[in-house]
Formats: structure tokens, C-alpha cells, sequence
């Protein structure tokens, strides 16, 4: 039986992530031998990832990486805002981030079959992180832009909103005030013509059953004039170009990049948790509950 030394146990741990005691069993297990121990290490990750898998996963972090016109958002969930703000997780998504950029993943599945610089895959890497922090941490959503045009990219500083912004013309600068931009006020179209026809037609009819039987009256040309108004003011304010630019709010997006020769592409916008439904749990009902047993 080799002699499990302290610093055998240390350099485990610092390669794994693992507990002292799960890397001195380990080593223990495997006659001393670290590479094997890693392994075996990384086997038990991946079943206790696959025992967590089942919990939701709603908080999280949203990672970035950007080189040239290339840039990803990558969007890491984990069970609680604690484990999110814990600077292994953090590191984590980073990797991730690093990871779908270098490889040109084009989705998550791909990006799980990634390989780090350290050999291993993404997946394997998820399944040390779970093992490490001890929750279900899933690898949920991935946006790239991938071309010759301007890309600006932001991430909010409590790492829950991302926004990639492919502008043609314009700079780097207007490029990353317009990510800004779509992180603070969330349009959920570009242009006021991506405004779908069905959208507009039901909030004219919301609009005319708002007024009074009196306004009803009027001409139908000024009825429609009043109507239309009211309209454009809605198309703009759910339209990037409508919306007043948040770095200048005297003028128009629009304005902005017209005056800048410039012209928005596309954009996505990724906020952590996102459709996920979370698990509220009353607490309080659970100790009654359990008080009248």
C-alpha cells in the first residue's frame, strides 16, 4: 500500500476540486495512484451531478467572452443566488464563456462536448463544478454573433442580464451604449415595421374600447388620427429604433444611429432564470404542517 502523503491529498484536491477526504479515499482506493484517483474523482462528480440533475436550477450567472466581430453569451444556472455569487462559479461560467467562443459551438450540446485547455470536456467540468459546490448547475442557453459587423456586448454587473448587439456601421463605443441600451429598457422588437400586424391590430382595439362613447362619435378621419397616435407612441415604445436612447434621451434610437450612419442588424438578450419556474417554499406552512403530526 503506497503511502498516502499530506501533499499527495493537497495536489488532488487542487487538480479536482474535491473534498479532503474524498481525495485521500480516493488516493487510498487507488494505491496512491493521482491520475486514477482523478479519474475516479471525476466518475463521482458526474454521478452526484446526475443525482442533482432533477432540482431546479434557476439563478445563475450570464457569462460573456468577445474577440473581434465574435462574441457569446452564455447563460449557467445554479440552485441558489449564494452558489451564483461564489467566485468558483463565477470562474466557471467564465470557462464556459471562454469555451463556446474558442470552439464556435453553435449550441449546448456542442458546447458541452467542448475541450478546455486542461483536457477535459465542458460536460466533465459541469459535473466537478457540481461536485465542488454541491448544486445542480446546468449549462442552459448559448447567443453568438458571428461576423464582419461592429459587436457590442454587455453583462450587467450582477451577472443576470446579457445582451449582444451586431451593428453595422457606427464603433465600438455606440456598439456597446446600444447593448446597454437593450439591458435597461428590453424591447422586444428592433424596427417599428418587426412590429407584427396582429400586435398592432389588437391594441388599436384596446385603444378604441378605452374611449368614451362621446370620442366614438367624431369623423371617422379624426377618429382614425387619434387612434393612429396612440398607436405610433405603443409601436415605438416596444421598438429599439422608437425608444429614446437611454445615453442621450433627448433623441431617438433611431436618430442616433442615423446621425452615426449606422444600422442595428439584430440583438439577444438573455436574463438568468428566465421561463424557468422557480419552487416557492412557504416555510412557515411546512413547520405548522409538521407540528401537527
Amino acid at each position: 500500500m503506497a503511502e498516502i502523503t499530506a501533499s499527495l491529498v493537497k495536489e488532488l484536491r487542487e487538480r479536482t476540486g474535491a473534498g479532503m477526504m474524498e481525495c485521500k479515499k480516493a488516493l487510498s482506493e487507488t494505491n496512491g495512484d493521482i491520475d486514477a484517483a482523478a479519474e475516479a474523482l471525476r466518475k463521482s462528480g458526474a454521478a452526484k451531478a446526475d443525482k442533482k440533475a432533477d432540482r431546479v436550477a434557476a439563478e445563475g450567472r450570464i457569462g460573456v467572452a468577445q474577440a473581434g466581430g465574435k462574441a457569446v453569451l452564455v447563460e449557467v444556472n445554479s440552485e441558489t443566488d449564494f452558489v451564483a455569487n461564489d467566485v468558483n462559479f463565477k470562474n466557471f461560467v467564465q470557462t464556459v464563456a471562454d469555451a463556446a467562443l474558442a470552439s464556435g459551438a453553435a449550441d449546448v450540446e456542442a458546447l458541452k462536448a467542448a475541450k478546455l485547455a486542461s483536457g477535459e470536456t465542458v460536460e466533465e467540468a459541469r459535473a466537478t463544478a457540481v461536485q465542488k459546490l454541491g448544486e445542480n448547475i446546468q449549462i442552459r442557453r448559448l447567443a453568438k454573433v458571428d461576423g464582419s459587423n461592429t459587436v457590442g456586448a454587455y453583462v450587467h454587473t450582477n451577472g443576470k442580464i446579457g445582451v449582444l448587439v451586431d451593428l453595422a456601421g457606427g464603433n465600438a463605443e455606440l456598439a456597446s451604449g446600444l447593448a446597454m441600451h437593450v439591458a435597461a429598457m428590453n424591447p422586444p422588437y428592433n424596427k417599428q415595421a418587426d412590429v407584427p400586424a396582429d400586435f398592432v391590430a389588437k391594441e388599436k382595439e384596446i385603444e378604441l374600447a378605452k374611449m368614451s362613447e362621446k370620442d366614438k362619435q367624431k369623423p371617422a378621419e379624426i377618429l382614425e388620427k387619434i387612434i393612429g397616435g396612440k398607436i405610433a407612441k405603443i409601436v415605438n415604445e416596444v421598438s429599439l429604433y422608437g425608444q429614446n436612447y437611454v445615453l442621450d434621451s433627448d433623441k431617438t434610437v433611431e436618430a442616433v444611429l442615423k446621425g452615426a450612419g449606422a444600422d442595428v442588424a439584430g440583438f439577444q438578450r438573455l436574463v438568468v432564470g428566465e421561463g424557468i419556474e422557480k419552487v416557492v417554499e412557504d416555510y412557515a406552512a411546512e413547520v405548522a404542517k409538521a407540528m401537527q403530526v
